[in-house]
């Protein structure tokens, strides 16, 4: 076993991973397979790095996922008004907008505060 480097080394690692779980469950390919799991996370967080999403997209995500209109949301940001500048990008999010945002829809917190 050897540190992911190449796009070679993470194909391999791959095949070797799908051929892991279709094997009897050994403590040795439990821990192969927990090993390879590690490797294979830490080349991904590297090669394929994750952006965090702005405040404004993770509203219109959750906006997606639940089926909300500008009219829903208006209540928890101030009003329909509100609604459309901060969809916009013209004005941030307040500390009360943020609040009711994650307490309204459960968008984490993390998501809503720019940093």
């Amino acid at each position: 076993m050897k540190p992911i480097r190449t796009e070679e080394d993470y194909s391999n690692c791959l095949r070797r991973i799908d051929i892991l779980m279709d094997m009897p469950e050994t403590q040795e390919n439990i821990d192969e397979l927990e090993i390879l799991s590690i490797l294979t996370e830490k080349y991904e967080q590297e090669q394929f790095p994750i952006s965090t999403p702005s405040p404004v997209e993770a509203i219109k995500f959750r906006m997606e996922q639940m089926g909300l209109t500008n009219s829903d949301i208006a209540p928890s940001l101030g009003g329909h008004n509100r609604v459309s500048e901060v969809l916009k990008g013209k004005r941030n999010l307040s500390i009360n907008m943020i609040r009711n945002l994650h307490k309204d829809f459960n968008i984490p917190y993390e998501s809503l505060i720019e940093v």
